[in-house]
């Protein structure tokens, strides 16, 4: 088995602000190329926005993006994504759009046009087949979820 990395994925893009660069991965290795905001905005502490990004992609079948947050935005600013991680798929031809919030109790948050405001991710996805069936086999974990594995000292 090689450990020689894959040629990138070539994905159809294009520009409907044509002032703004493409989506780019900022360092050598990054998983998401950052995805920025054509338009400026502030938040108010809990209020939320749809960002515009001014691209759209057309992915190959089989493959999905996802919109995540960054990092930085949230540590710093308190700002998440809504939905995150949001979903492109392969089918969708219109502009990539973000839904970002505002966490912080206290502060507002100002986005100016051309900031990063999240990273796309592209990844390989499988199509499933669901077979109805009366019982699931079993497994270690049965039912337990929400923290049934503990990992915190409230549970």
């Amino acid at each position: 088995m090689s450990n020689a990395p894959r040629p990138p994925l070539d994905v159809l893009i294009r520009r409907i602000d044509p002032e703004l660069p493409l989506p780019a991965y900022a360092q050598p290795g990054d998983a998401g190329a950052d995805l920025r905001t054509t338009v400026d905005a502030e938040l108010a502490p809990g209020e939320r926005v749809v960002l515009p990004t001014g691209v759209a992609i057309a992915l190959p079948d089989g493959y999905a993006a996802f919109v995540h947050p960054r990092s930085g935005l949230a540590a710093r600013c308190g700002v998440a994504l809504v939905n995150a991680p949001g979903t492109v798929d392969a089918g969708y031809r219109g502009e990539i759009k973000v839904i970002v919030v505002n966490l912080d109790p206290r502060e507002g948050v100002s986005f100016r046009r051309g900031d990063r405001i999240a990273q796309l991710v592209v990844q390989q996805v499988e199509k499933a087949r669901f077979h109805e069936v009366a019982e699931l086999p079993g497994s270690a974990r049965a039912e337990g979820g929400f923290g049934s594995t503990g990992g915190h000292a409230a549970v």
